[in-house]
C-alpha cells in the first residue's frame, strides 16, 4: 500500500522541478543544435539549481513535519542521507 504525504511545500517543489524539466529540455535542444557549450554549461547550472531547491525545500519540510510529530527515527535518519 502506498502512503501519500503531502506537505505545504509540494506545490513549491513540484513546481521547481517542471521549471528544472522545461530547462532541461532546452539544454537538450541547445546540443542538438550545436549550441556553445558555454550556453549549454550556463543552462545545466540552471537545472542544476533547480533540482537542488526543490530537493531542499522537500527535505526541510519533510524534516519539519518529523520534528512537530512523534518522528520515526529510522526514516529521519534515511532522510538526513540526503542533505
Amino acid at each position: 500500500m502506498i502512503e501519500h504525504h503531502l506537505h505545504a511545500s509540494h506545490p513549491k517543489v513540484v513546481s521547481g522541478l517542471k521549471r528544472a524539466d522545461g530547462h532541461l529540455r532546452l539544454v537538450v535542444a541547445m546540443i542538438e543544435e550545436g549550441r556553445s557549450c558555454l550556453d549549454v554549461a550556463k543552462q545545466m547550472q540552471v537545472v542544476e539549481g533547480n533540482i537542488r531547491n526543490a530537493k531542499r525545500s522537500l527535505i526541510n519540510d519533510n524534516m519539519a513535519h518529523y520534528l512537530d510529530g512523534d518522528p520515526d527515527r529510522e526514516e529521519l535518519k534515511t532522510i538526513f542521507r540526503y542533505l
